[in-house]
């Protein structure tokens, strides 16, 4: 099996201080971000805030920027604008969140038109909103005329739907690694695992919030993703440890043999780290705007995962067995 590095001693658990003090510090900030998103005061995008959006292609090209300094003129400084690929063709995606656009005054005429209110509510207003943006288009670029590929809104209340059924998804699935690794491993190991991916996700998600990126659908989905990931990376440590231990049993000390366990791996670690490293950050630089910030997500977990399956989830048993060495002696 090719190897990055060779044979290495390194005491990693007598490090444990440092780690435990630097995760500590980011996970106060996780928590704080956590917090916020409970609290309904974080950037949450279309997904969960509700809003509209619409996909469309000018005739001649225009950039980026000159669009948005279009919409900024009519107080829409805060849309926001990707670049998409529907077929061959270059088109914008135009995102606006709830409130962001004053449409009372067309619902108004549609349901004085119509005479039924719920039906303007339920079916118009996707239209009604559309329409606006695409007026403001035209008064923008009038020589430039706009396309309108296809346009939706997400109704706020569905956006709190889906921030609740993305909470219970993210519990559910912490709660069933624990139940994996108490059945696998031991119930210290699965309480070490779990933690370590509450950390994982946790501090992935005060750096996301420090750094403004919108809470959105594709970063649960990421974050979902991360915690499979520094599962599988923990998971390969604990068996290594579980297979040093009958060694254990008969000579040395639990410490060394926890040191020598995350030395066996490391090597494996970081060729498995690196290579999906090296995926995701083509995934950024190349997947275009909708995928960016799924793929930073992504880099930073595998960086957190891979830091916390050697000094996170390997010194916490170590505590433990300190504290209460009589399970494994």
């Amino acid at each position: 099996m090719f190897r990055l590095i060779g044979k290495t001693n390194i005491d990693f658990i007598s490090k444990r201080k440092y780690s435990f003090t630097v995760s500590g510090i980011l996970l106060l900030i996780g928590i704080a971000a956590f917090i916020m998103i409970v609290l309904g005061r974080a950037n949450f995008s279309i997904d969960f805030s509700g809003g509209a959006e619409i996909t469309g292609v000018f005739e001649e090209p225009v950039t980026t920027e000159e669009l948005r300094s279009a919409l900024a003129t009519e107080g829409l400084a805060k849309a926001r604008i990707q670049t998409v690929h529907v077929g061959d063709t270059l088109a914008f995606l135009i995102k606006l969140k709830s409130g962001m656009i004053d449409v009372s005054q067309e619902v108004e005429e549609a349901q004085t038109e119509t005479g039924d209110s719920l039906m303007v509510a339920e079916l118009n207003t996707s239209e009604i909103i559309a329409d606006k943006i695409m007026s403001i288009l035209i008064a923008e670029f009038p020589d430039n005329p706009f396309h309108r590929i296809s346009s939706s809104i997400t109704d706020p209340s569905i956006g709190r739907a889906l921030k609740s059924s993305a909470g219970w998804m993210v519990l559910a699935t912490i709660l069933g690694i624990l139940i994996y690794i108490w059945i696998r491993f031991d119930f210290r190991f699965g309480v070490a695992a779990t933690f370590t991916t509450f950390h994982d996700v946790l501090l992935v998600l005060g750096i996301l919030f420090l750094m403004g990126r919108e809470v959105s659908i594709l970063m649960v989905t990421a974050l979902l993703t991360l915690a499979g990931y520094s599962l599988t990376d923990t998971v390969v440590v604990f068996d290594r440890i579980r297979e040093n231990l009958k060694t254990f049993r008969r000579k040395g000390d639990f410490v060394s043999t926890v040191n020598l366990s995350i030395n066996e791996v490391l090597s494996r670690t970081l060729v498995t780290s690196l290579t999906t490293l090296s995926v995701v950050i083509i995934l950024f630089i190349f997947g275009g705007e909708i995928l960016r910030d799924f793929s930073l997500t992504l880099i930073l977990g595998i960086m957190v995962g891979t830091y916390s399956s050697v000094f996170m989830a390997s010194p916490l048993i170590v505590v433990w067995e300190n504290r209460s060495p009589k399970r494994f002696k």
